[in-house]
């Protein structure tokens, strides 16, 4: 199921276009700072389709009943780019667990890559809710292999895919593969380039939020 909150206004059409922005982009702690903030507007949307239970909370003057969520949470993400996202969710789902996986483009001289998978730290997955943040989904090989290897660690009862910016494709080959994962966009594209990259997209979101890096 696709969530496009790009089809409502709201406060996310603010941050992404500052993430969009060329010369907003030169301010990396607000780069970050925007991320987090979509983490957060993304777990808020999220917390609406979860279970709850009532529970009896003691106040100075009595018993409150209340709903509090009775799932497991495990937060995600694909470093480097997916962490400021993740703080932005796991500032809401503070009690969650939390996992991590190391996955990146391996460039060639003819313009071709393959996903590049180095790490991954994982709790058990068996009957949680599993949300993964990376905030560019562009052909969505990345969060492919990523979710093959996170789901090694048990069967979850929900998966939500959280990106800031989806293009087309990328949204429809995860679609197809993980046809019953919630996929949360904040905006999609059409277009890729040539190199895969999302146009207009916003660039290296690893990058503006922490600075160049050299690859082999």
């Amino acid at each position: 199921m696709h969530h496009n909150l790009q089809l409502k206004n709201s406060l996310l059409s603010r941050f992404i276009a500052e993430l969009r922005g060329i010369e907003i982009q030169k301010d990396r702690m607000r780069f970050r700072k925007n991320m987090e903030r979509i983490g957060e507007i993304f777990a808020y949307e999220i917390s609406q389709t979860l279970q709850y239970h009532a529970e009896d909370v003691e106040t100075p003057m009595g018993l409150a009943s209340v709903q509090t969520c009775g799932d497991r949470l495990v937060i995600a993400n694909i470093l480097r780019a997916g962490i400021p996202m993740h703080y932005g969710v796991l500032n809401y789902f503070d009690q969650a667990d939390n996992a991590f996986v190391s996955a990146y483009r391996m460039h060639h001289k003819d313009g071709s890559f393959e996903i590049n998978l180095q790490y991954v730290s994982c709790p058990d997955l068996n009957d949680a809710v599993l949300i993964i943040c990376d905030p560019m989904l562009a052909t969505g090989a990345s969060m492919d292999i990523s979710l093959q290897n996170l789901l090694e660690y048990g069967t979850p009862k929900q998966v939500h895919i959280v990106t800031a910016i989806a293009s087309t494709p990328g949204l429809d080959h995860i679609r197809r593969v993980y046809p019953k994962a919630h996929i949360w966009t904040g905006a999609v594209d059409e277009e890729l380039t040539a190199k895969s990259f999302i146009v207009p997209g916003l660039g290296d979101a690893g990058d503006l939020s922490f600075g160049p890096k050299v690859q082999d």
